[in-house]
């Protein structure tokens, strides 16, 4: 969603603030702007506009190079924008100034009661240039304002219904930022005679490795020298420090033409970190020190309810088919808005996993909080160390993954894949799941990374076929089993960066009305390995080749058994039935990047999409 930062410090604003905004560009957004303070004069100069941010870069050099106001004290904020409240154009775009022009917000989030606090602000005699719901901010921040900065913020705030992640600079007050968090993320930088603050610690990563998160209802005053938090009630509070364990050449693309195409390939190193020191031959079980959990804690386990949202759902129903195969726990999955909404029944011995990389999906989060609620152990599975989701369950599983730039996930599905079977060995030897069946199940798993390497080492074969169907503009893709949930990841990953319109198929739904559809101008991708239930899908190819639809396998190495039914085929290595949605997916992953590639799509920053959906 939308990326905010602020600085104040000794150093040029302006390139702080356009480094910050460069490093948060992967979250999709579709406008660009920032506000510089002028010491001379005591004003704010705001530029922004539709675009990228390369293009607010040239425009406020301009600016500065026309403005008579060439020194400017090192106070700015900045901000892409994702829109929801009125369509991208400029006027549209942040940081949104109050009526008067000293005030000036930038925001991340929704503000539910905007058009009521609208309209009690337009009878007040304020005019009102967007049609955001954000700009309300700043004029409420002006209007309660009398001299104390803080105090008019927490006043606004207190108006406010929705979420926010906000930051609000004024020309009344140059040695001052302040910052404020309700459902949208905000970190701030632990540095020197400099603080720096933001919505992703990407923007922060250059200056720092030492950040605090704000909760929900934290309000940040911060100088230069130093910063502070307090409630709305203005009463102080301490959050932990967290420390970034990656270093800023790991969201650099390292020679790649595309961040997508760097994850790919970090999968093999991303697996063997995941796994690192979790696997426990010897015990025939894992070691998921995360949890927090006995042996005697897990066995009490009688249902799993999992919430997640995109990618990180269907590495859910993976993990449903994990947990019911290997842990004899029935298992249920929930979209995440579904999982508050439907207010689910949650018992004493249930648990909950909340999946999400970012560890900021709005929906999911507040499935968690609902979970939280109703009294559920609640265990979050993310990427990102200190997210929210990691914070507010307090235990679960880190990916260990690394960051994950591209817009479209690709080592995190896998890792949380990966996660998910390694929580079911852990649950299921606690149950009925043998050591020799255990010890198998590890086995399979160390063999990830090769796995992955040697379906990477393909990729010239999938661009041959990516060549012949690149020009498609409709795809199905169908799987049985563990593929189901492989073909739904492998359809989303094309639609997402190649705009091509691909819908995932359990194969045996496919007569039920889809099949329809098929034409020769309709490929059919297939999820064939070794298999349970391979006999019936080969059936289903022959019934999309007798409609004179395409169909593209992907099958196990050595099957040649397969080449009758299809008209492309791309080899995976030999590994266990549960295990191959893994190498199935990264083979759709490389499929779908090289078809948009050809198509000439941006795939780093999809039209649309946004990396982390932290508004619901």
């Amino acid at each position: 969603m939308c990326g905010i930062v602020g600085y104040i410090g000794n150093k040029d604003p302006a390139n702080v603030i356009i480094a910050g905004l460069k490093r948060l560009e992967y979250r999709g957004y579709d406008s660009a702007g920032i506000s510089l303070y002028r010491p001379q004069n005591s004003t704010l100069l705001t530029v922004k506009t539709t675009g990228k941010v390369k293009e607010l870069e040239s425009l406020l050099g301009q600016k500065i190079a026309d403005d008579s106001v060439q020194d400017y004290s090192g106070l700015a904020i900045g901000h892409t924008r994702w829109a929801t409240h009125g369509e991208p154009i400029e006027v549209n775009a942040h940081p949104h100034l109050s009526q008067n022009g000293k005030f000036s917000i930038v925001h991340n989030g929704i503000i539910e009661n905007y058009l009521a606090l609208k309209g009690l602000l337009s009878n007040k005699g304020y005019v009102f240039r967007s049609d955001t719901d954000s700009e309300v901010i700043a004029n409420l921040v002006e209007d309660y304002y009398s001299g104390d900065f803080q105090e008019a913020v927490v006043k606004a705030l207190e108006r406010l219904e929705g979420t926010y992640g906000i930051i609000v600079m004024s020309s009344l007050h140059p040695d001052l930022l302040i910052a404020a968090r309700n459902g949208s993320p905000v970190a701030v930088g632990i540095c020197d005679d400099e603080t720096i603050i933001a919505s992703d610690v990407s923007a922060l990563i250059s200056h720092t490795k030492r950040v605090v998160y704000l909760d929900d209802g934290d309000v940040l005053t911060a100088s230069k020298e130093d910063f502070e938090i307090s409630s709305l009630k203005n009463v102080p509070v301490s959050r932990d420090t967290t420390h970034i364990d990656w270093n800023i050449e790991e969201i650099e693309k390292r020679g790649h033409d595309h961040f997508m195409l760097k994850e790919i390939f970090e999968q093999p190193a991303a697996l063997t970190n995941t796994m690192r020191g979790r696997l426990n031959i010897k015990e025939a079980t894992t070691k998921l020190n995360g949890m927090q959990m006995e042996p005697s804690d897990l066995a009490k386990i009688d249902r799993v309810i999992i919430s997640a949202c995109g990618t990180s759902l269907y590495a859910g129903l993976l993990g449903k088919y994990y947990f019911e195969d290997f842990a004899s726990i029935p298992t249920d999955i929930l979209q995440a808005a579904e999982f508050r909404d439907r207010n689910p029944i949650i018992q004493r011995d249930s648990c909950m996993l909340a999946i999400s990389q970012s560890g900021e999906t709005a929906d999911t989060l507040a499935a968690v909080r609902e979970a939280i609620r109703k009294g559920a152990t609640i265990l979050g599975i993310c990427n990102v160390v200190g997210s929210t989701i990691a914070r507010e369950t307090g235990q679960g599983v880190y990916l260990h993954a690394g960051p994950e730039i591209g817009v479209a996930s690709t080592k995190s599905f896998t890792c949380q894949v990966t996660v998910l079977a390694m929580m079911s060995i852990l649950m299921g030897r606690t149950r009925r799941l043998s050591a020799e069946a255990g010890k198998r199940m590890i086995h399979e798993l160390s063999r990830l990374p090769e796995l992955a390497e040697a379906v990477l080492q393909q990729e010239k074969e999938i661009i041959s076929i990516a060549e012949k169907y690149a020009h498609i503009e409709n795809a199905f893709f169908i799987g049985r089993g563990y593929m189901y949930p492989a073909v739904l990841e492998g359809a989303l990953k094309l639609k997402e960066i190649s705009y091509i319109h691909a819908e995932a198929y359990h194969a045996a739904e496919l007569k039920h009305g889809p099949i329809a559809l098929l034409s020769k101008d309709v490929p059919v991708f297939v999820a064939v390995p070794e298999s349970t239930g391979k006999v019936k899908t080969i059936a289903n190819m022959q019934e999309c080749r007798a409609r004179k639809s395409p169909v593209i396998a992907i099958a196990t190495e050595g099957d040649d058994d397969i080449l009758p039914h299809c008209d492309e085929v791309i080899f995976i290595p030999q590994c266990q039935e549960f295990i191959a949605p893994i190498p199935v997916v990264i083979a759709e992953q490389l499929l779908a990047y090289h078809i948009a590639r050809l198509r000439g799509c941006e795939i780093d920053q999809p039209r649309n999409l946004a990396k982390s959906v932290t508004v619901e």
